[in-house]
């Protein structure tokens, strides 16, 4: 095997174990190097077992050698957010008052991660609560740029080789912007695809957990193995998994017609740099206004976002508030103070923006728009972000994916955004595939290819 193990995406990775070409074990090795060469600068992990890692390759190469039937995700690491619940392996939501917290049970998704043949590498960082203050975690492509929140750990560690996937989640802009900054895939499911029970709960009208990858069809290959029906979870459904991998590798039966839509908050250099990729794209893109209502999404969705929050962070603060940081504990007061009649009229926006969007995605295959508003921000400034971006997509609860088809002058990624439908993820990410091999970006065809 030429190629270092750690450099592959994962169904490249995981083709080769499966036909016996290269072990779990040699992946798993390769990631934790590049881990152990790169972890003391990036800070990517909360928590990382290479013992138990090692262990684990070991058991599915006996278990492929067998002849038992392996999983979809025989063998590839993955990293979690330490937001998840792992079984025997700490999750501490990164702050100090879960510390020493190790679960007795894994999540719901991480189940179907094993289940799936996937490694457990260990636990990604992420931002305290899964909040805006920001981590110690820094950007691979400028150590002095924020890598993004609050899936930071997860973008970083997929960005700088350490595994081929991680696992973040969003509540408003947490997996899509993270992977924009970091110019990686990050895809964001429809609501209650993936399955919760074990997931820190911050907002479950909001919260969604997504997928950090180099490739479309990696990511999607994780969403899949993710998926399905979390009987503790309601959001889910009693429903056959998409085949999302499949998906994903397939060409559009015509190439699509996307919508190029802005929403207020972008930077000049984003809007400059998505006008040139209209452009690239010609009669395939159109610039459209969202419906009404859009201006105000991501105020709506901050709303609903606090309230619960306030409610489902209550046994933190009681615990210890003095140990939250001021930004956690500003918004659990601003998250008190908001009234019941508000919090409830929030709720309705979820129908009434998805009913515009219905109609607008009747005239096109998806929408187009900037996956953050720029390059990433300086660590300086103390910030994670906006979520500007995404945040009103959270809230209609649709799928969105971000592609690092963008740069700045200086060279720092930029997302695309795409978002379809509710429910059509599938859908989504065939044209997420179409897009990245129509501007020749795609990573997984030179893996094809080198195989």
């Amino acid at each position: 095997m030429a190629r270092d193990p750690a450099s592959l995406g994962a169904v490249a990775l995981r083709d080769l174990i499966s036909s016996g070409a290269l072990s779990a074990e040699a992946a798993t090795a390769a990631c934790l190097k590049r881990i152990a060469e790169s972890e003391p600068q990036l800070h990517a992990w909360a928590y990382v077992d290479g013992e138990n890692a090692m262990a684990q390759a070991r058991a599915l190469d006996s278990r492929r050698k067998s002849g038992a039937a392996i999983g979809a995700l025989h063998g590839v690491p993955v990293g979690i957010k330490d937001v998840i619940d792992t079984a025997r392996m700490p999750t501490e939501y990164g702050t100090p008052i879960a510390q020493g917290r190790v679960p007795t049970r894994d999540a719901h998704l991480v189940a179907r991660l094993r289940a799936a043949g996937a490694v457990i590498v260990g636990k990604t960082v992420t931002t305290e609560l899964a909040f805006m203050d920001p981590s110690g975690t820094l950007n691979p492509h400028d150590l002095s740029r924020s890598p993004g929140g609050s899936s930071s750990g997860s973008a970083v560690a997929v960005a700088s080789g350490q595994v081929p996937l991680a696992v973040g989640t969003q509540t408003g802009g947490s997996v899509i912007r993270p992977a924009s900054y970091c110019g990686v895939v990050g895809f964001k499911p429809s609501y209650g695809l993936v399955g919760r029970t074990g997931v820190l709960p911050q907002s479950p009208f909001l919260d969604t957990v997504g997928a950090f990858a180099r490739s479309v069809e990696d990511a999607a290959l994780l969403v899949e193995a993710m998926a399905g029906h979390d009987p503790l979870d309601h959001a889910t459904e009693l429903a056959p998994v998409p085949r999302l991998a499949e998906a994903a590798m397939q060409a559009p039966p015509l190439p699509p017609l996307l919508a190029v839509a802005s929403l207020p908050g972008a930077q000049p250099v984003m809007d400059h740099a998505l006008a040139e990729l209209t452009r690239e794209l010609a009669d395939r893109a159109h610039r459209v206004d969202l419906p009404p209502g859009f201006a105000e999404a991501d105020a709506i969705r901050r709303r609903i976002n606090l309230a619960e929050l306030a409610r489902c962070y209550y046994p933190f603060e009681r615990r210890g508030r003095e140990l939250m940081s001021p930004c956690v504990r500003d918004a659990l007061d601003e998250g008190k103070a908001i009234l019941a009649r508000d919090y409830l009229a929030a709720l309705d926006w979820r129908q009434v923006l998805n009913a515009g969007l219905e109609e607008l995605l009747t005239r096109c295959d998806a929408i187009l728009c900037p996956a953050a508003t720029g390059p990433a921000p300086e660590r300086a400034a103390g910030s994670t972000g906006s979520p500007a971006m995404n945040g009103p997509w959270t809230l209609c609860g649709v799928p969105a994916i971000t592609l690092p088809l963008l740069a700045d002058e200086t060279g720092l990624p930029m997302g695309v955004q795409l978002v379809g439908r509710r429910g059509e993820d599938a859908r989504l990410l065939r044209i997420a595939g179409w897009l990245m091999q129509r501007l020749g970006t795609d990573p997984a065809n030179d893996e094809r290819k080198g195989q």
